[in-house]
């Protein structure tokens, strides 16, 4: 289960959870942090990446495109990377299922 993190969410993410989602990433380490939503879009698709945002653009392209990639879409706003790390941690078993086995293309995390 790999997680791409999108430039809207710390770079610091992939490393606090590596125990949990080993192999995971930011934009930042891939070179796509300035580019546009589609490269991120492709890219997570060619590596088996979920990718993980607060960009309702990704939630577009979830419904237009449909998986792969899978998308997890962060609703709350202005949130501090324990949050979203906590988040991540909260709700493992359920991401975990979303990932391997639901047909969804897209989870929303609040």
């Amino acid at each position: 289960m790999k997680l791409l993190f999108d430039q809207n969410l710390s770079s610091k993410l992939p490393g606090k959870v590596n125990d949990l989602f080993p192999e995971s990433t930011h934009v930042i380490n891939v070179a796509l942090e300035r580019e546009d939503d589609i490269m991120v879009w492709e890219y997570a698709q060619k590596n088996n990446f979920t990718i993980i945002t607060q960009d309702s653009d990704f939630y577009d392209l979830a419904f237009l495109k449909g998986a792969p990639p899978k998308v997890i879409w962060i609703r709350s706003r202005n949130v501090s990377t324990n949050y979203v790390l906590e988040l991540l941690k909260n709700n493992f078993l359920a991401v975990k299922r979303f990932i391997e086995d639901s047909p969804s293309a897209l989870m929303e995390l609040y």
